[in-house]
């Protein structure tokens, strides 16, 4: 059987993950008069960025706003924005930018929290069948809140999922290191919040801290 798709249909452009590139991604798709779908894991829009809510971004506000999502919440007359040259805390960015900007009639009519999206293929094509791959939509499994499992269409695709969630092994040629996985329990991925809901995990214990990157340093 061949299935023939129409690339001109109402299709949505599904969007996965609602932290600030995800909802960029959909205020910049509104812009241009497309329609996108906005899938969340978690229960709240930034769940994957407010893992480290305490972290104080590098850049300030002026760099961090999307000129879309902007425009949309100017538009509202409710949102003030911030200083420019202010930078604020992950927390601060969530709070005072992507929770409004998700709250606008536009964003939330789109928003889908607690949907897990499991996997993405194409419609009708599988391992062994590749004909027509490139005119056919996509297919999503999403998986919802209570468990249960739905597929969508959509046009095209926007991983804007991250990787904090993903976290590189200390192994080098990605693979964990040997012993790894027999301490992972001891190993934290991520800038954890030693002032605050961390502290007792650290005070007065000797710290190893690998890598050399930005969040190493912090």
């Amino acid at each position: 059987m061949t299935l023939a798709f129409d690339f001109d249909s109402p299709l949505p452009v599904a969007v996965i993950g609602a932290g600030p590139v995800g909802l960029a991604a959909a205020a910049q798709l509104l812009a241009q008069g497309e329609e996108p779908l906005i899938f969340e894991a978690g229960d709240t829009v930034g769940t994957g960025v407010l893992g480290w809510g305490h972290v104080r971004l590098v850049s300030p506000w002026r760099y961090v706003v999307d000129a879309a999502a902007r425009k949309l919440l100017t538009a509202s007359g409710s949102w003030t924005e911030p200083d420019g040259e202010h930078s604020p805390s992950v927390r601060e960015f969530v709070q005072i930018y992507l929770e409004p900007l998700a709250a606008l009639p536009a964003m939330r009519s789109r928003l889908r929290l607690n949907s897990r999206v499991l996997q993405v293929t194409r419609a009708g094509i599988d391992k062994l069948k590749d004909a027509g791959r490139a005119d056919a939509p996509f297919v999503l499994t999403v998986q919802r809140a209570d468990g249960g499992e739905e597929t969508i269409l959509a046009r095209a695709v926007i991983d804007a999922s991250g990787t904090t969630s993903t976290p590189n092994p200390l192994g080098a040629a990605g693979v964990p290191a040997i012993g790894e996985r027999q301490v992972r329990d001891r190993i934290f991925s991520g800038i954890p919040d030693v002032l605050g809901t961390e502290r007792a995990r650290y005070t007065g214990k000797r710290v190893l801290v690998v890598g050399s990157g930005h969040s190493a340093f912090n």
